[in-house]
């Protein structure tokens, strides 16, 4: 059994309400339709009923909840609670209710913050920045954590390496530059997130064009220092660095270039040193080693609710949702 047919069985366990905001997009609805007839999720779709009907046409989306923000009881309450939290920024409840009535994001974390929903989960069609600005307004940092980061739950198809071709690829998503320290919460995050998703123990590499000193630059410097604050900040935790890609994941290589660590050539959760190289990576496993990638999926925010790429197809949503409920469930 695949990584998301495990996550699809505990997803259909104990069943979570996850809101989809983007009735705009076909994508949403042939991805609600999937869900509900694999019985993963209970589904929210924000929007109006005639749009949501025109949108849906030839799929059943029959037991999906319809929550219109212009005729719903609950929209007035949702007005006053952005009002509450967002009043110091100067808002107005005129400009509440335009948001509420209007951008349908900001609803659908309303929904969660209001305990309506368990999850919600954009960005087919919106940029990252717009799915996370109102959960970070709204639903604020998980206590504890220092910085919220994203990572894609990597899937790759007759693959001998990581977790029997699973691996955690963080962050590709979301931190631009991290420095060490961001580098450093980014693996802790990952960590946890593998174990409680994958089930199986992390073993986190952190990557650059150098293993063990073989190359020398402030980069790479980067990297040794996140390596060294990580492993003071989680001394249980199995991680190494700075490896090449391949010294991380293959045996043999790791075995060669860092014979010494535990991490070398097992690698599972893999700790890129900035957003390039980590969206440049996942897309080219992605697209060259037809893996799935689920993601990017957000940790370190108080309730579940996570990105999605905008090339996304109907059944990454699918994914997604499930990954969400199963977050819904640990939260």
């Amino acid at each position: 059994m695949g990584f998301i047919d495990v996550i699809k069985t505990k997803a259909k366990a104990d069943k979570k309400t996850i809101v989809l905001p983007e009735s705009e997009d076909r994508r949403t609805y042939e991805a609600a339709a999937q869900i509900l007839k694999e019985d993963l999720a209970n589904i929210i779709l924000v929007g109006s009923e005639e749009a949501v009907k025109k949108g849906s046409e030839g799929l059943d989306i029959s037991e999906a909840v319809v929550v219109d923000p212009a005729t719903s009881d609950k929209t007035a309450a949702y007005i006053d609670k952005l009002v509450e939290l967002r009043q110091k920024k100067g808002m107005t409840p005129e400009q509440a209710k335009e948001i509420m009535l209007n951008q349908y994001l900001y609803y659908g974390v309303m929904m969660v913050k209001m305990g309506d929903a368990d999850g919600m989960v954009s960005g087919a069609c919106h940029s990252t920045a717009d799915t996370l600005r109102p959960c970070l307004q709204i639903l604020k940092t998980k206590p504890g954590t220092k910085l919220v980061s994203a990572f894609f739950l990597m899937e790759v198809p007759n693959c001998e390496f990581g977790e029997n071709g699973t691996f955690v690829f963080a962050d590709c998503g979301l931190n631009q530059n991290p420095n060490p320290e961001e580098l450093a919460a980014i693996a802790a995050s990952s960590a946890e997130s593998f174990k409680s998703l994958v089930g199986a123990e992390p073993k986190v590499a952190f990557l650059s064009h150098s293993s063990k000193g073989s190359a020398k630059h402030a980069d790479i410097d980067k990297v040794t220092a996140a390596v060294e604050i990580a492993k003071n900040e989680n001394p249980d935790l199995m991680l190494d660095g700075e490896l090449q890609l391949d010294a991380a994941i293959v045996p043999s290589v790791g075995a060669s270039k860092a014979p010494n660590s535990k991490v070398a050539g097992h690698a599972n959760v893999l700790i890129f040193p900035d957003l390039d190289a980590g969206n440049i990576g996942y897309k080219l496993v992605q697209r060259l080693a037809k893996a799935e990638a689920y993601g990017p999926v957000t940790q370190g925010i108080a309730a579940p609710v996570n990105d999605l790429s905008r090339g996304c197809s109907a059944e990454d949503i699918v994914g997604v949702v499930a990954i969400t409920a199963v977050q819904c469930q640990q939260k």
